[in-house]
């Protein structure tokens, strides 16, 4: 599902819920519900290793793709207002105008671009600019209104924390024995904008 289209399809009763990378903003939270946050994002910007940037304020007049409606696209608007954002429907069609030179710079989780990086390191050595553009935390959406259901999901994170299961799951898909190699540094908790 295209990130513009995920919340019209909430609202429109076509899907129950959102997951996948739903990272909290102010006009989100104006139309949805948030679950606690279950993940803690950096936004950061991946760019070609022999470009010579590396701050966020050398992005200033130069193109820097994100994904079309997503908060990484907002987040580059707000932050590096002076860069030229250049959206795309899909991450690799966003990773790929780095590469053919079309832009200077990714903005997204570092999540995906710590995975593209290593997925190009022997064709196209990337590097990402360590400064993050913003921090956001990931919850699921539900419709406002839904106040048992977000209960209910609520629960459920919480009762993966306590036990432990959270971070048991954490490690097996971003911890240190994996390409990501995080180290577990937020808590499940309430949204708190």
């Amino acid at each position: 599902m295209a990130v513009e289209a995920r919340i019209p399809e909430l609202l429109q009763g076509r899907v129950d819920i959102l997951a996948a990378n739903l990272g909290w903003t102010k006009e989100r939270a104006q139309q949805i519900d948030y679950s606690y946050s279950y993940f803690v994002s950096e936004q950061k910007v991946l760019v070609s290793a022999d470009s010579g940037i590396a701050t966020l304020e050398q992005l200033s007049g130069k193109r820097v793709s994100a994904l079309k409606g997503s908060s990484s696209e907002q987040g580059v608007r707000r932050v590096i207002p002076t860069a030229e954002t250049v959206t795309f429907q899909d991450s690799s069609s966003a990773f790929l105008a780095v590469v053919q030179g079309k832009v200077d710079g990714f903005c997204a989780s570092e999540l995906i671009l710590v995975k593209l990086r290593k997925q190009a390191q022997a064709s196209a050595p990337m590097s990402i600019v360590e400064k993050s553009v913003f921090v956001e935390p990931w919850g699921l959406g539900v419709r406002k209104g839904e106040a048992a259901f977000k209960d209910q999901v609520n629960k459920v994170l919480t009762e993966l924390d306590a036990s432990g299961e959270a971070g048991k799951i954490f490690a097996k898909w971003f911890g240190p024995d994996t390409v990501y190699g995080m180290k577990l540094d937020f808590k499940i908790e309430e949204i708190k904008g």
